[in-house]
């Protein structure tokens, strides 16, 4: 489990320095400052989770169960968190209208903050 969790922050983190590199040089000749900002908010989430996950693959503090949800819950929670930010960001370069997504980032955000809620739970939990 710990491969795959430390995996998964190596993924999340390498899109997210890319997706920030983009952001700078790219978005920001095509952006307003505004969606430039709220684009850099997914990048920055993304990326502390990332960190995130890195600690928990690390840790012994944290049993397999838990590892096992935390990761399922920042998957997905950063899926719907911040790349319903990166598209609704840029959604003045689409023609499809992506205000329907709205609805989808709190509900990342939920699963992001229940990813922590896990481990604090567990960590005070803990015999020893």
């Amino acid at each position: 489990m710990d491969r795959k969790i430390i995996a998964t922050a190596g993924v999340l983190g390498a899109v997210a320095i890319i997706f920030g590199a983009f952001g700078a040089h790219t978005l920001e000749k095509l952006l307003g400052p505004t969606e430039l900002a709220t684009f850099e908010t997914g990048v920055r989430y993304q990326m502390y989770h990332a960190l995130f996950l890195l600690f928990v693959g690390s840790t012994a503090l944290v049993s397999e169960k838990a590892k096992k949800a935390i990761l399922w819950l920042v998957s997905i929670g950063v899926l719907f968190f911040s790349f319903s930010i990166y598209f609704l960001a840029c959604r003045s370069l689409f023609t499809v209208d992506l205000k329907v997504l709205g609805p989808i980032t709190p509900v990342g955000g939920l699963l992001l903050i229940s990813a922590w809620i896990v481990l604090l739970l567990n960590i005070v939990r803990r015999k020893g």
